[in-house]
């Protein structure tokens, strides 16, 4: 009877966050230390990228991002590409050294915001099992696409997704 309390009190902290699931919101720091959050966005297409620059994967599809946001950059789009390193000179809990994120963003070109979560906070409220992992939100607040692993952004098929997210 124990186990049947615990799991009713605690449904909401154990709903996977897969497509057809509403979005979890969070409150992480930008690169210059103002808070943003998922809610920020209400009403936009949302592209949450985590990462971390010590991810091979990640730093190879940070390019094909870019070239999404520019596609885009006329409509409400947005992409929140969130770093899990741990602070620069410290390891995260994985054992992964910590990055210098804005360095990284900068040598990369990348102009979309870029949150830096070294606690991996974000890592627990959307259940992910490693770096890079991918959350494609519509305006309405729903998944509509979760990636695990890299990808090319900018492909035919991720362009189309966002401009039928976009209709409706």
């Amino acid at each position: 009877m124990a186990v049947v309390l615990v799991a009713w009190v605690g449904r909401g902290r154990f709903a996977p966050v897969v497509p057809g699931s509403k979005a979890p919101d969070f409150e992480i720091a930008d690169l210059e230390g103002n808070l943003v959050s998922l809610s920020d966005y209400s009403g936009q297409v949302v592209l949450v990228n985590i990462w971390a620059t010590w991810c091979p994967p990640c730093r190879e599809e940070m390019p094909s991002l870019q070239r999404l946001y520019e596609s885009f950059a006329d409509q409400p789009v947005e992409i929140l590409a969130v770093s899990v390193d741990a602070a620069l000179g410290e390891v995260d809990r994985t054992g992964q050294p910590g990055g210098d994120v804005g360095a990284f963003a900068e040598s990369m070109g990348l102009t979309f915001p870029i949150l830096h979560d070294p606690s991996g906070e974000i890592q627990e409220v959307y259940r992910t099992t490693g770096v890079p992992e991918t959350f494609l939100i519509g305006k309405d607040g729903t998944i509509y696409k979760k990636i695990a692993g890299g990808t090319i952004w900018d492909s035919p098929r991720y362009h189309e997704l966002v401009e039928r997210l976009l209709e409706s």
